[in-house]
């Protein structure tokens, strides 16, 4: 009985939450609940020392009006939908070299071999959390550009920033937001010098533009360890550090997670 209680009042607060496109909702389950599922991607679910669980799910950025989840107990599967709601984002204007607008055809097997790996890591699931403190931002500087931006680069493609720009001089250390294992560190054409840390659980944190990357893949690394250097490779139109979240394969805002995430494990 206690189970369909809690897991009534979770259905109930679920219909009630309203999200943003781009961010993640932080949902109240039982704890008996085996998995929640949205996108077909499983949540991870969190327990807390105060006898509470929860679930953090991703609203993809090109969302709209609502989300189903599926709340899979012991004894029921139920489906719910989610209402998402559209962000103010802002719209920015950016000029950059054509090459990276309109990429020659001797780059574009590379570019499509580094969007299809990077999509296969993201669509990955590894069952073990490898951290259990707080996540930390990987620079303290000051923000240029917020995730979630309309861009619009040399006045033809059309995009969104799909994570949260800082302020970082060429050389300037970047910081791991949390433990885990590095599964890319390499230069591409787009994001430059990359690393992509795997923090279990569908969780992912990327660091883009980097002048240097320290560590090979399969590294592990730890929460505020240096992992590279800032710089101004790929495409950019000058040097900082592009930080983002992957959350259940979709790219969510940074700082909305963190904050989020911060509240359920604390």
């Amino acid at each position: 009985m206690r189970s369909f209680i809690v897991l009534s009042i979770f259905i109930t607060s679920l219909l009630a939450i309203e999200v943003t496109n781009g961010k993640t909702a932080i949902l109240p389950v039982d704890k008996s609940t085996i998995y929640v599922e949205t996108r077909g991607y499983k949540a991870p679910i969190f327990h807390t020392n105060k006898n509470k669980s929860f679930t953090i799910i991703a609203v993809p950025y090109r969302q709209k009006n609502s989300l189903e989840v599926i709340v899979k107990t012991p004894t029921k599967e139920l489906k719910k939908a989610l209402h998402v709601k559209q962000g103010n984002y802002q719209k920015e204007v950016l000029q950059v070299e054509h090459s990276k607008v309109s990429p020659p055809k001797s780059v574009q097997k590379r570019i499509k071999n580094e969007y299809d790996e990077a999509m296969k890591i993201y669509s990955s699931f590894t069952p073990k959390r490898y951290w259990d403190k707080p996540f930390v931002f990987p620079l303290k500087t000051k923000i240029t550009s917020a995730y979630g931006n309309a861009r619009i680069f040399n006045n033809t493609l059309k995009s969104y920033h799909s994570g949260t720009d800082f302020r970082a001089p060429i050389g300037t250390p970047v910081y791991a937001s949390n433990d885990g294992v590095i599964v890319l560190a390499k230069k591409r054409y787009y994001a430059g010098g990359s690393i992509v840390i795997d923090h279990g659980e569908g969780i992912y944190s990327t660091y883009y533009h980097l002048s240097k990357i320290l560590f090979p893949v399969g590294t592990k690394v730890k929460r505020s360890q240096k992992i590279g250097l800032s710089g101004n490779t790929g495409r950019v139109t000058g040097p900082h550090l592009h930080f983002g979240i992957m959350l259940q394969g979709t790219p969510v805002d940074p700082i909305n997670f963190i904050e989020n995430i911060n509240k359920i494990i604390k």
